[in-house]
């Protein structure tokens, strides 16, 4: 579902990764020190082996130094997935999924392998999850109309990955509504 850079307009998924780097997780901090007061927030007391919650963006610095262990989030399991694996290929809808579990899966798969349980059969199935969603998001498009598209449970990267087109598409369907009236005006006044 990419676009041409030329007439993307919507947030890259990079952007979008960066964005979710604001997102609260849970660590197990492996260093001691008492609260941190940034602009986002005070996080802290750091004390191992006591979790604490802090931006996505601070727990990916913190890891790469070998500073912490991230939490995964409860949803980032092989059950989890599976489940909705199965939901996404056996009903119409879209299931309900984290607004941003691919950005936030991006991460925690990148930086923290070493901290989640069986990261390869998660990789795998979030790879099957976001193929059997971006096929229902296909077809949620070809039952456009010109005044409705029914987009429940759609997630930010798959919200990013439709847009431009759906508001083209929405503007040419538009125009053709509009000049379809005039037409038969016209063949009618003949």
């Amino acid at each position: 579902m990419a676009l041409p850079t030329h007439i993307r307009q919507a947030p890259t998924p990079q952007e979008l990764e960066y964005i979710t780097g604001e997102i609260i997780v849970a660590i197990e901090p492996l260093f001691r020190m008492e609260k941190v007061r940034l602009v986002s927030g005070v996080y802290g007391p750091f004390r191992p082996p006591i979790k604490t919650r802090v931006p996505l963006w601070l727990a990916q610095s913190l890891k790469l130094k070998r500073k912490c262990r991230i939490v995964p989030p409860d949803w980032f399991t092989v059950d989890f997935l599976t489940i909705r694996l199965q939901q996404e290929t056996s009903q119409l809808e879209l299931s309900k999924m984290p607004f941003r579990y691919a950005e936030i899966s991006k991460v925690l798969l990148d930086v923290a392998p070493d901290d989640i349980m069986d990261p390869d059969k998660i990789r795998i199935l979030l790879k099957d999850i976001r193929e059997a969603r971006q096929a229902k998001c296909r077809s949620l498009l070809l039952g456009l109309d010109g005044s409705y598209l029914p987009t429940t449970n759609l997630c930010s990267m798959e919200i990013s990955e439709i847009r431009l087109f759906f508001s083209k598409a929405m503007g040419i369907i538009e125009k053709l509504t509009l000049e379809a009236p005039q037409e038969d005006e016209a063949m009618s006044d003949s």
